[in-house]
């Protein structure tokens, strides 16, 4: 029996088969649409082509963070049946969902004191913040301990590299990111807003391409620059998508052609209902493993 699970929040956003064939806990985010609250459940609740097909529609949705509680309730029986817990959060750049799992930390040390609970603060979002979930799990495999694990992770979380665009920038406007005179005449020219995750886990917007082929192309040029061993890159390749997965194969495949020395084929997976709720449908984005984000 291993002696500590690694759990981790809903919105890592891959394929439910990897949780489990893993036996990685999730601790849900919520999501608020027309009127009803569903969980971020991987698309079991509402699918992902009906949610996004709905804010296409022009139906809005908000999100809310686990508490404390939501937490506890997941930990506790691991801790009773004598596991320690390694908890890999969103990134505290874009969520409060770090506090809230340090919070539940704390309350359950005072009563658990043999065991360990260990917090880690991805910096990280969607596939980008799964890839760091599954390199933890593939050291786990390897033989780390909860603390070597713990350790590994924070040393080398700041490797994963974020990389995205949108060509629907409905979303952005709702959300208070752009203004409305951006988001139309973005619209008419096809401006495609190219967008990384900081070294502090934060959205920034980087560059601005006209039309979807030349920001992929753009996008898999920050690969060639950034992945570590640069074209002999034989680490994992995700990317997310949301309602575009034509746009994200295309990506996919410029990658499998320009690295040849991958771990596996690029996984394309979708992009949840909670991130979904604030990048909308038309986002690609694409994660690997290479330098330290630095900026």
């Amino acid at each position: 029996m291993s002696d500590y699970i690694i759990t981790c929040c809903s919105t890592a956003d891959m394929a439910v088969e990897f949780f489990q064939e893993n036996n990685i806990p999730l601790i849900h985010f919520h999501y608020t649409m027309e009127g009803k609250e569903y969980e971020d459940d991987l698309g079991k609740s509402m699918p992902f082509d009906m949610f996004y097909s709905k804010i296409k529609d022009g139906a809005a949705s908000t999100t809310s963070q686990p508490n404390a509680e939501q937490y506890m309730e997941v930990w506790e029986p691991l801790l009773k049946e004598g596991y320690d817990v390694l908890h890999i959060s969103l990134s505290s750049g874009i969520s409060g969902a770090f506090n809230s799992a340090c919070i539940a930390r704390d309350m359950l040390g005072d009563k658990y004191t043999e065991n360990k609970i260990y917090v880690v603060d991805s910096l990280a979002a969607s596939s980008g913040f799964g890839l760091l979930v599954t390199l933890a799990s593939e050291k786990k495999k390897e033989g780390y301990s909860v603390e070597e694990c713990y350790n590994w992770l924070q040393e080398n979380k700041l490797t994963i590299h974020h990389w995205f665009f949108s060509t629907d920038l409905t979303s952005y406007y709702r959300g208070g990111r752009i203004s409305a005179t951006s988001a139309a005449f973005g619209t008419i020219l096809k401006i495609c807003p190219l967008l990384n995750v900081s070294h502090e886990g934060k959205l920034i917007p980087r560059d601005k391409y006209r039309g979807k082929k030349k920001v992929s192309e753009e996008m898999v040029k920050r690969m060639e620059q950034y992945a570590k061993d640069r074209y002999d890159y034989s680490g994992r390749c995700y990317i997310s998508q949301s309602s575009c997965y034509e746009d994200a194969k295309l990506v996919a495949d410029m990658i499998e052609e320009k690295f040849p020395k991958l771990n596996g084929k690029v996984i394309i997976n979708n992009i949840g209902t909670v991130i979904g709720s604030h990048t909308g449908p038309g986002t690609v984005a694409l994660y690997f493993v290479g330098d330290k984000r630095t900026e």
